[in-house]
């Protein structure tokens, strides 16, 4: 072999060496433990007394619109929103909106910066501190 093969030769197994270790830290980070996602979840869902689903929707899209996101997509017979954040950085936020049970429902945040999961409460206590304040709005005044 020469020296220009056995270089590219080298190159491949290096890049495929880091490329296999890359993908098992991020499929460790993905998956994670147990708790960690449980503990994740319970930051991203909350539960409000309405059945009311197209309006708490159409709630969800206005404030994720008042903290400056762009609506993407919205889908509102699939009970789905996502929206983006650029300032200065790309935030992709998704909300679902489930029913529960015969009198609630579920309200479930996923904020994703690069591509990455948003582990952080900070993002999600303040959508949904917004949000709280938006239905409580709404549901006072009729709207």
């Amino acid at each position: 072999m020469n020296k220009a093969t056995t270089l590219c030769i080298a190159v491949l197994m290096a890049v495929s060496l880091a490329t296999s270790m890359a993908c098992q830290n991020s499929q460790r980070h993905v998956i994670g433990d147990n708790e960690s996602q449980v503990e994740l979840r319970t930051m991203q869902t909350r539960v409000f007394d309405t059945t009311d689903q197209e309006r708490t929707l159409r709630t969800v899209i206005a404030t994720l619109q008042d903290l400056g996101f762009v609506i993407d997509k919205a889908d509102l017979e699939l009970g789905s929103i996502s929206g983006t954040k650029l300032d200065g950085y790309a935030l992709r936020m998704t909300v679902s909106v489930r029913p529960k049970g015969e009198t609630q429902l579920t309200v479930r945040a996923n904020a994703q910066y690069n591509l990455v999961a948003v582990e952080d409460p900070e993002p999600y206590q303040r959508f949904f501190n917004a949000l709280e304040q938006a239905m409580f709005l709404t549901a006072h005044t009729g709207e």
